[in-house]
């Protein structure tokens, strides 16, 4: 099929358009008058339509012109970012990185370090999904991600690198108008069964599922991630673990009520971890910059 539009034809117009006449777009684009008379000739011949009304002294862009214009212009633009963002890989700097954040990590740290990154200039495309429990893992293993941040380490294997982030504490949470919250003792597993729990659904689709501060319960209320869980609780819908530097703030305003118990719940260590084999100078960066990021600041409560 013959290709009508050229992206020189559509480089001459935007330049007349801009520099406001033929001789001024030559000029411009190092062409002679002459030449870009010729080109514009020659794309309206293709179309067959006129790119310009020549009744009066200067030229002006028909209708179909500033149609051509302006969408050509958005061809423009997507040939120059395509045009660096291949010259970028040959570099060695992805077109894309994936970050699979677990929800019970904040996303104020990972978002700073994206806008440090945009700093650089680079035309790699930063993509963030959040992930709970077995569901950084799974990504990773995938493909669907590239770095996973705050996973747990249950689910190694030799083929990632592993670094720590920190460890996370929990306590067990209620609102207090809740019943529980007017129980003057220590709880116990068989307080609590007689509650509805609220659960955070683990992400992975296929990958077997991890179960985190779970117990028997009368009734189940199942979400998304820790912020409906937080939400949930606060709400007096029913009661749960959560990480306490997420509620620490909640818990300050009386707005949870942190309950004594003795069901077993351990503090959970999270990790960062990426692929072995891959490679990339943003998958690099972005390694070394989450490694030496302060996460115990983070996950410290004081």
């Amino acid at each position: 099929m013959q290709q009508l539009i050229s992206l020189d034809g559509l480089r001459a117009l935007d330049a007349i358009d801009r520099k406001g006449s033929f001789a001024a777009a030559a000029e411009a684009l190092y062409k002679v008058p002459s030449a870009l008379s010729y080109t514009m000739a020659q794309l309206e011949q293709n179309l067959g339509v006129s790119l310009f009304d020549r009744s009066k002294q200067k030229a002006r862009l028909t209708p179909a012109g500033q149609l051509l214009l302006q969408q050509g212009r958005e061809l423009l633009k997507a040939a120059d970012q395509l045009q660096k963002a291949v010259q970028q890989l040959d570099s060695g700097w992805e077109a894309e990185l994936t970050l699979a954040l677990d929800s019970v990590v904040p996303s104020e740290p990972v978002f700073a370090l994206i806008g440090q990154f945009l700093q650089l200039g680079k035309l790699t495309r930063v993509a963030l999904r959040q992930e709970v429990m077995a569901g950084g893992w799974e990504a990773l293993n995938t493909g669907r991600a590239d770095i996973a941040i705050g996973v747990p380490a249950s689910q190694h294997s030799g083929s990632y690198h592993l670094q720590l982030l920190g460890e996370v504490e929990f306590v067990f949470a209620v609102a207090p108008h809740h019943r529980l919250a007017q129980l003057d003792k220590v709880l116990t597993l068989a307080d609590v069964q007689q509650e509805t729990a609220i659960i955070v659904a683990d992400s992975a689709i296929d990958s077997q599922k991890l179960s985190s501060g779970l117990f028997d319960s009368r009734q189940k209320v199942i979400v998304a991630n820790l912020a409906q869980k937080i939400t949930a609780q606060q709400q007096g819908l029913g009661v749960g673990f959560l990480p306490r530097h997420l509620v620490q703030q909640q818990l300050d305003r009386g707005e949870l009520i942190a309950k004594q118990h003795t069901i077993p719940r351990d503090s959970a260590k999270l990790y960062l971890a990426w692929h072995k084999q891959q490679q990339g100078n943003a998958l690099s960066w972005f390694c070394q910059q989450l490694c030496s990021y302060p996460w115990q600041k983070v996950f410290r409560v004081s």
